[in-house]
């Protein structure tokens, strides 16, 4: 019998293989890809909360196994949940449905291709969060990029061969180090069972030469500074629902990645290389919020924010205490709800005027009202305002920073005013100002499957920023027990050396 994380892994693959089964290249035949699409992801969310019903909050280990053996040598499929874990399934699960109804009438060309696409992206990056065999998480963290590099290169804009050839060889080229680390682990532990390894205790010198090997993959798909730059001209050139995915789920990666391998697999490398990661998350933090301050095409912009914000999380992270990281894994669903609202909001202007420059706009707020109050809301949450959620994960993980290392928490501070300072002037000049071109005039405002599309996110952004529990008390025990295994070690090796 199908367990429920394999239903949510196989339910796209039905819904895709419908999809290419359906007779016809006409309007009905897209029509029907549409409804299709639209049905399997509200199906597969359906069964993500029927997940979540069955997930136990106050427990720190792994939940809801199945495995199945593929391999000789204790290589097979497994997957499970735990605290980290699942809050990412919940998130893709429900951006999912979104992003169908974003594409509704803004894509109209291979829209087959295009919701195939889609679903297969949203069964791998499924799969990405419950996998508990590394080389099946491999497979999965790599097959990911095929999908998204197809709608990036045949649905994306006039650059949109050069963004996705970027995009595939960057994240291509820092995953083959993370597969010899793999193997390098597979042939000293004898197993990719990831339960088994978190309890595997590799040699000092081998773990900062893994851990230098994941960070290399994970590093890029968050991605921290300087490898960042795939990242703005992949925004730009993606079509909306796109955007939202890369920015939601697909960055978050790098981040589970940090949380379920580098900390405790490599507990003395990470401590090792801790300082680095301070002062790359610095730098995003600082640096791209300076560049997002210069931008002319408001997708840029935030793209770059997200760089920004992205900083904030590793160097959560990698405070090793709790507020640090539960900051850091709340920083990441909010962040996926906020960024992909704003994505979406750019979308709907760029759907009536097909151009993102932020000089082609002004004064939206009187044509646009229902619109420029959406924009507003989620503006400020990227900001971190008190009462959104962005302000909860931003005031945790500076918490946690300023516990390991005021001096990081001091200078990271910085880039909270920063955030306001382009935040707010796109918001000025999108929004208010003199609206004296007739284009923009006769705009009009939020289409009802527009508000059905920003609303929900809307709602949760509001209610997460006043009861951030949820997210907090389901993440709190595994994150205990990872800090606790994470600190045992290293008291076990200074017991050692003295």
């Amino acid at each position: 019998m199908i367990g429920l994380l394999s239903g949510l892994i196989l339910l796209p693959l039905v819904g895709a293989l419908a999809i290419a089964l359906v007779p016809g290249d006409g309007e009905a035949a897209k029509g029907n890809a549409r409804w299709i699409a639209l049905a399997t992801t509200l199906l597969t969310f359906l069964v993500s909360l029927v997940a979540w019903s069955h997930f136990d909050t106050s427990v720190s280990g792994f939940q809801l196994v199945e495995q199945a053996t593929w391999l000789p040598g204790g290589i097979g499929y497994k997957v499970g949940v735990d605290g980290i874990s699942m809050p990412f399934v919940i998130l893709t699960a429900f951006l999912m449905p979104l992003c169908i109804l974003a594409s509704w009438s803004s894509i109209d060309t291979r829209v087959r291709e295009y919701m195939i696409a889609f679903l297969a992206l949203e069964a791998l990056m499924i799969a990405v969060f419950v996998a508990l065999d590394l080389l099946f998480f491999y497979i999965v963290f790599e097959g990911g990029l095929i999908p998204m590099f197809l709608i990036i290169g045949v649905w994306g804009g006039k650059n949109r061969v050069y963004a996705a050839f970027k995009f595939f060889l960057y994240t291509l080229g820092g995953s083959l180090l993370m597969l010899l680390a793999i193997m390098a682990m597979y042939w000293q532990a004898g197993t990719t069972d990831i339960p088994t390894l978190l309890h595997t205790a590799f040699a000092p010198a081998m773990q900062k030469w893994l851990w230098l090997g994941f960070f290399a993959s994970f590093a890029v798909k968050m991605p921290m500074w300087p490898v960042h730059t795939w990242l703005p001209d992949a925004h730009v050139e993606a079509p909306t629902a796109g955007s939202v995915i890369l920015a939601g789920i697909l960055l978050k990666m790098g981040g589970y990645g940090f949380l379920r391998f580098s900390l405790p697999m490599f507990p003395d490398a990470s401590q090792y290389f801790a300082p680095l990661i301070y002062a790359m998350s610095i730098i995003a933090i600082i640096y791209t919020s300076l560049v997002a301050l210069v931008q002319e095409d408001i997708k840029k912009l935030i793209a770059y924010s997200s760089v920004a914000h992205m900083g904030f999380v590793t160097m959560g992270i990698f405070a090793f205490n709790a507020q640090g990281v539960e900051g850091a894994v709340y920083q990441m669903v909010s962040h996926g709800l906020v960024s992909g609202a704003l994505f979406l909001c750019v979308g709907v202007v760029y759907d009536r005027l097909h151009t993102r420059e932020i000089a082609a706009f002004g004064g939206l707020v009187k044509p646009m009202p229902i619109y420029a109050l959406a924009l507003m809301l989620f503006t400020l949450a990227n900001v971190g305002l008190p009462g959104t959620s962005g302000f909860v994960g931003e005031f945790l993980t500076l918490i946690g920073a300023f516990q390991a290392n005021p001096w990081v928490a001091f200078s990271a501070t910085f880039g909270v005013i920063l955030s306001a300072g382009y935040a707010l002037y796109l918001y000025r000049r999108v929004a208010f100002g003199i609206c004296d071109k007739p284009a923009l005039l006769a705009l009009p405002d939020l289409s009802r499957r527009e508000i059905v599309i920003l609303a929900p996110l809307a709602a949760l952004v509001l209610y997460y920023g006043v009861h951030p529990q949820p997210i907090v008390d389901a993440s709190a025990p595994a994150v205990e027990a990872l800090l606790k295994g994470f600190h045992d070690h290293l008291d076990a090796v200074k017991a050692a050396l003295n």
